[in-house]
């Protein structure tokens, strides 16, 4: 099968658990602090926010965690997904015979994305705990379509916080959630504290993932009700997505193959953490393998962001989390990835790139778009505008390989599908799309209101 196109596991190879890469690191991740006190938080901190099955998988350190059967049965909608070989991109390229591309593909989910791996056993864990609404937030809309999507499996409640711009782009995005049965309001809202102060201050905000973080936040710990979910940046979001690469592993091994280089997008970092974390184990044991985060350019927190404490929204509401920053105040252009469009970094991802576990790279919003245009041209699916970026990583790194006449294996994910991101490629197109680039000044100004902590 070393030749094969597609690697296709069955549904008794769904993973049966989940992988903790906490459990294998050399260093214990830095804990969440209470930003009055500034000491570490317990599970009572959190129990307002989440269901205390999400809470213990938090802040966990066990290695593999049991998925159950009812969120496997709901897992077999759409997993195992497929792994392709990239033949035609590769021959578009020019590609030697010992440089090969393979990516996971993710849009077979029914939302589109690889977002409800963790959206359904966040409303299973909530609906075990009777909760009956789900509160949340979403940039590009892949999380909240996914949100909505679990709820109406469990019959839960959901209200979605969108981000304004993405709202504005991508109004197909709320139609879906809406279908599903979830309502979906642009963020900055009237309907929150949080957003009221948001818009009084700035009456055309095009919104943040931390502002709608705050306003799912307060929806949340307002109403008895309500828990809140997240689709990316904590522990057991990252957890969910596993099964990513656990797949991978096992159809990388259909295919006589094994990663030189796995590379993922990098927003919160799910999408990454989900197709890199089961490989860490390997590269901890001495393989010579890359992992590499790619993200934004216009949104760099792993590439110009600091390592330290911060909260994980605008408001101010969450524990202060040790990640890599560019400060909850900075405001991320409207670029169109809008999933991608977050102040921090996913604390473990965090903790994984400050060690040299993992490595970063940005990447602009035009060369993103080139690379999914050739992609979409070989390939035949059209990209998220997101795993764009990873994308461009990788074709990078098959081209540098045939030039040093280099034998060289990549994996990259491809987390959803573009077929609601027509609007930003019909911009790349007719060459409206322009690139993007903090200035530094921008990102230092952001930077100097974080919160001091004495570690």
């Amino acid at each position: 099968m070393a030749d094969s196109t597609r690697y296709v596991l069955q549904e008794n190879q769904i993973p049966t658990s989940w992988y903790n890469v906490v459990a294998d690191l050399p260093t214990p991740p830095p804990p969440p602090l209470n930003p009055g006190t500034k000491m570490p938080i317990g599970p009572e901190d959190l129990a307002p926010l989440f269901p205390m099955a999400i809470i213990q998988q938090e802040v966990s350190a066990q290695r593999h965690i049991d998925i159950p059967g009812e969120v496997l049965d709901i897992y077999k909608l759409w997993r195992p997904t497929p792994l392709y070989r990239a033949h035609r991109l590769e021959a578009a390229l020019d590609l030697p015979k010992n440089v090969r591309i393979f990516y996971k593909y993710e849009g077979t989910s029914p939302a589109g994305s690889h977002k409800p791996n963790t959206a359904v056993p966040q409303a299973y864990y909530a609906k075990q705990e009777g909760v009956t609404r789900l509160a949340t937030e979403t940039g590009a809309g892949q999380w909240g379509s996914a949100l909505s999507f679990a709820g109406a499996l469990f019959g839960i409640d959901v209200k979605v916080y969108m981000v304004k711009i993405s709202f504005s782009q991508k109004p197909y995005r709320r139609a879906l959630m809406e279908t599903w049965g979830a309502q979906c309001v642009a963020s900055p809202s009237n309907e929150t504290n949080a957003g009221r102060a948001i818009l009084a201050a700035d009456p055309d905000s095009n919104g943040s993932l931390g502002i709608a973080i705050s306003e799912a936040v307060e929806d949340a710990a307002t109403r008895e009700d309500t828990k809140y979910a997240l689709g990316s940046v904590l522990n057991h979001v990252l957890l969910h997505q596993t099964v990513i690469g656990q797949e991978a592993i096992a159809q990388m091994a259909m295919a006589d193959a094994y990663p030189d280089v796995v590379i993922g997008c990098t927003g919160g970092g799910s999408n990454f953490a989900g197709i890199s974390f089961p490989f860490v184990p390997e590269k901890l044991n001495g393989k010579n393998i890359r992992i590499i985060a790619v993200e934004p350019a216009a949104c760099p927190s792993l590439t110009k962001g600091v390592y330290a404490y911060d909260f994980g929204d605008t408001a101010g509401m969450t524990p202060l989390m040790k990640m890599h920053t560019l400060g909850s105040a900075f405001m991320p252009a409207s670029i169109h990835a809008g999933g991608l469009r977050y102040h921090g970094m996913a604390p473990l991802v965090s903790l994984m790139h400050d060690q040299g576990i993992i490595e970063a790279q940005a990447v602009k919003q035009r060369d993103a778009f080139a690379a999914a245009i050739q992609f979409a041209r070989t390939e035949g699916i059209l990209p998220a505008p997101e795993p764009t970026h990873a994308i461009k990583v990788a074709i990078d790194e098959a081209l540098k390989a045939k030039e040093a006449g280099e034998e060289k294996t990549i994996l990259f994910n491809l987390c959803g599908h573009g077929n609601f991101d027509l609007v930003a490629y019909d911009r790349y197109i007719s060459g409206q799309m322009e690139d993007y680039e903090h200035p530094q000044s921008e990102i230092a100004m952001a930077l100097a209101g974080l919160p001091s902590v004495a570690e």
